[in-house]
């Protein structure tokens, strides 16, 4: 039975990932070298619908791709690279907006959400022709699965169409890929608002825990998480979403279950328990921090592993692009 490909990617729009990106994705995908031909894509090209800070892009480009690598993306299990080093990714891009209807790229609820806040005449075109570049980054790689959150679910499909509609056309083409949900087993809530799940947008960076941070910046956050009333520690998301929060956080990085973990703090107040859960934060990403700071502190070597790694990519890329051009009658 032949291995299936994986491909996913990840923007680099900010300085650290946080713990919900890493238990969302990360972790998932570390899981999927495992028996996958995986390729992993720090998708720079994508950044560039939002506000373009040279130096910062650049800065978050290797910063995202020392905390893969610190993480377990391994180059020698998987193809990491960053998506503007495979020029293919915005020429099949373009084929793919020549396959898109106006009318369904104007649907994709990401498009919608994105220019209802800034208003559609300052929406960049980048912004509304984003998922056909999404798009081509999958099928450039012949991916069997994508694995992807749940809000990406539109786009995957918008992807299974697109390559369809080509292949009847023009002859079989594309690998039509399927859908990957990631599991969301473990729910990662603000550490300030309990109700709202972990993310960079939100109000206060009080509520997210990041990577690169230093450790006594994560501990201080953890010990003044918002917490319920009463002093009992145990979950109930309805009644103790605070407390709730903090034991899934415990379980998720000790691998201890919650109900064991309730039981050590049987009698014991949220004190207690808060400083355990900062210490198990805290020595969980200890060495991915410290790993990180040392690729990054090895510019040259960080860059020679992500240059091999395009040079894997561009090969698988180039062969899907020149079949694409051929059976479209482009000549050679």
């Amino acid at each position: 039975m032949s291995v299936k490909r994986v491909l996913s990617g990840i923007q680099p729009t900010s300085d650290s990932f946080h713990l919900g990106n890493y238990l969302g994705a990360v972790k998932q995908w570390v899981d999927l070298q495992d028996g996958h031909d995986a390729f992993y894509c720090i998708v720079d090209l994508h950044a560039l619908t939002g506000e373009i800070e040279p130096k910062l892009l650049r800065a978050r480009t290797l910063s995202s791709a020392a905390q893969l690598l610190a993480l377990g993306i391994s180059p020698q299990k998987s193809t990491l690279f960053v998506q503007s080093q495979v020029p293919q990714h915005n020429q099949l891009g373009w084929l793919m907006e020549c396959m898109a209807g106006f009318g369904e790229a104007s649907r994709m609820t990401q498009f919608k959400d994105k220019s209802a806040k800034g208003g559609a005449d300052s929406a960049r075109v980048g912004l509304f022709t984003y998922p056909m570049l999404q798009a081509a980054d999958i099928l450039l790689y012949q991916a069997d699965l994508v694995p992807v959150g749940e809000d990406q679910r539109q786009h995957i499909e918008l992807t299974r169409d697109l390559a369809g509609r080509f292949n009847t056309r023009f002859g079989q083409t594309f690998t039509i890929p399927d859908n990957y949900i990631l599991k969301t087993a473990a729910k990662i809530q603000d550490l300030q608002d309990p109700t709202s799940k972990m993310s960079k947008s939100s109000g206060s960076v009080a509520g997210v825990l990041e990577l690169m941070d230093t450790p006594e910046s994560n501990a201080k956050k953890i010990k003044s998480a918002a917490t319920d009333a009463g002093r009992e520690v145990i979950f109930d998301e309805k009644e103790k979403p605070g407390i709730s929060n903090l034991l899934t956080i415990h379980s998720a990085l000790s691998g201890q279950s919650i109900a064991s973990i309730e039981k050590d703090f049987e009698g014991k107040g949220y004190g207690d328990f808060k400083t355990a859960v900062a210490e198990v934060v805290v020595e969980y990403f200890r060495p991915i921090r410290s790993m990180a700071l040392e690729l990054l502190n090895d510019e040259k070597h960080l860059l020679d592993l992500l240059h091999a790694g395009a040079h894997k990519a561009r090969e698988v890329a180039a062969t899907t692009l020149a079949t694409a051009y051929e059976n479209l009658g482009i000549v050679k």
